[in-house]
């Protein structure tokens, strides 16, 4: 087959399954959310106001700063990455059985279903983030960012981890019950690793490496030097946050193309 041939085929399967994935997005916002009142908007909505309210919370009951740094910055730039990561693996559970009949179609795969959800999540995490992060610097909460391409850099590896950790919630939760009952209680165990709420540079030295040896503390660290600049003493390895999410990725996406015999369609 003349390579030119293939290049052709690789392009209109690539474009069948964006096709696909694009139709479950917005297949999933129907479902989840409707189309009367403001209906789809809510998938931005819905994660605003659980930024907007731990922010409001934390900036009332604590100190205005933190190690020198303002306390509503902190709560936004570290629970707005932590929103998408526990929003996707609580949507990635048990996602392949409800939407199995979905696979009775021959172009949908278990990894365009997964692909949509997770998506759709950190679309709307993001959109949220960033309504909290303007209406916080409105009212005087929050200053603009030192760098900007920094925060960016970190919300695209929150998101990757986010999608690879979603990629095996979603696989593993469909071979065993348990991990749907204990992935809640592990998300909230899991918090002191995310960086949500502490920057490595709080933590005495010899400790340092277990937050640092956590993707999400690393892409956090990212966004909160991004944030505040030098000021911040943001500890992160680019090299490492790209080893440790590719790996994911690849582990991720074998559970996932391996799921299908373990799916029981209702």
């Amino acid at each position: 087959m003349p390579i030119t041939t293939k290049i052709r085929e690789l392009i209109y399967q690539f474009t069948v399954q964006y096709n696909v994935i694009v139709a479950l997005i917005f297949r999933e916002l129907n479902t989840r959310f409707g189309r009367e009142n403001i209906g789809f908007l809510w998938f931005a909505g819905e994660p605003a106001l659980f930024c907007a309210g731990v922010a409001i919370v934390w900036t009332a009951v604590r100190s205005h700063f933190e190690h020198g740094l303002p306390m509503t910055a902190i709560v936004i730039t570290g629970y707005v990455p932590l929103t998408m990561w526990r929003h996707c693996i609580g949507r990635a559970t048990k996602a392949f059985e409800a939407n199995g009949s979905l696979l009775f179609h021959r172009q949908v795969t278990p990894v365009d279903i997964i692909t949509s959800r997770m998506y759709l999540e950190i679309i709307g995490t993001i959109s949220g983030g960033i309504i909290v992060y303007f209406s916080a610097f409105l009212l005087g909460y929050i200053d603009l960012p030192a760098s900007l391409g920094l925060i960016i850099l970190g919300l695209f590896f929150q998101s990757w981890f986010s999608f690879n950790t979603g990629l095996i919630v979603a696989a593993l939760s469909e071979r065993t019950e348990f991990l749907e009952k204990v992935v809640g209680i592990f998300s909230y165990l899991a918090l002191p690793l995310t960086g949500a709420f502490v920057m490595v540079d709080w933590v005495p030295q010899k400790y340092r490496w277990i937050l640092m040896a956590s993707p999400s503390s690393e892409a956090v660290e990212m966004i909160r030097g991004g944030q505040f600049g030098f000021y911040a003493h943001a500890h992160y390895d680019i090299t490492y946050a790209i080893e440790v999410n590719f790996i994911l990725t690849i582990i991720g996406l074998h559970l996932t193309m391996t799921v299908k015999k373990y799916i029981t369609i209702q």
